[in-house]
């Protein structure tokens, strides 16, 4: 069991799945389905922090002349959208969330200092961290090793399409190989591109204990993983 996780959530775990029918850059099945199982986790005692991306409604530069900080600019703002939207269901659906953002805005959320958030995590707030780092040409996934490192996190779980970390891509390469754990180390020298290198670098660097890689197709993988079933890679010191 975990007593603090950092939840790397991808944007479209919140929009509408394939041959659903639904159009939009959110589904409200999905968005209810994520807080429930976010919900789950937390009733085990786990303190969970969420950084959600924004691939569901902003990809980056739709053109090559446009500039690159505007255009990360506005996938912190999409993270923040998520961040509200899911925090309202975990609410809504009787858990007890709040929303804080790497940027001061504090007619929408919290601004975003590790003392706050560690606070709402201990009173036992499903806490959500969005606006990234607060930085452009960082990702999520850096800044999910960044809050794990300030808020002093067991684990931080990233969900992929994967099965979890490969020595290759296996959508690529049918006899690539699942590692079932492999140091951080390994990871940055193989330079495999399950994560930004920088976020393993700061897991290394600051000793985070883990990073647990898993496939989030099925969201209860999130609950089995918090409870300690043994499922894709982990990651660590």
């Amino acid at each position: 069991m975990y007593r603090r996780i950092v939840l790397k959530l991808s944007g479209e775990t919140l929009s509408p799945l394939k041959g659903s029918g639904e159009t939009g850059v959110f589904s409200a099945e999905r968005v209810d389905e994520a807080a429930k199982m976010l919900i789950k986790v937390a009733s085990t005692g786990a303190q969970l922090c969420v950084i959600l991306g924004g691939g569901n409604i902003w990809r980056g530069r739709f053109t090559d002349q446009m500039d690159a900080t505007v255009a990360d600019n506005m996938g912190m703002l999409a993270t923040i959208l998520n961040a509200l939207c899911c925090a309202e269901a975990v609410n809504r659906l009787g858990g007890k969330a709040k929303v804080f953002t790497a940027q001061e805005m504090t007619r929408f959320a919290d601004l975003y200092r590790a003392d706050r958030a560690d606070e709402a995590l201990s009173d036992g707030c499903i806490v959500f961290v969005a606006g990234g780092t607060g930085n452009p040409f960082f990702t999520t996934d850096t800044g999910a090793a960044l809050r794990a490192a300030e808020l002093r996190a067991d684990v931080v779980f990233k969900g992929t399409g994967a099965e979890g970390i490969f020595d290759k891509d296996p959508n690529k390469y049918p006899d690539a190989v699942m590692y079932k754990e492999i140091t951080y180390k390994e990871a940055i020298d193989k330079r495999l591109g399950v994560m930004d290198t920088s976020a393993f670098v700061l897991c290394m660097d600051r000793k985070v204990p883990a990073i647990r890689v898993f496939k989030m197709d099925d969201l209860n993988n999130i609950y089995r993983a918090a409870i300690g079933e043994d499922l894709g890679t982990t990651a660590h010191l």
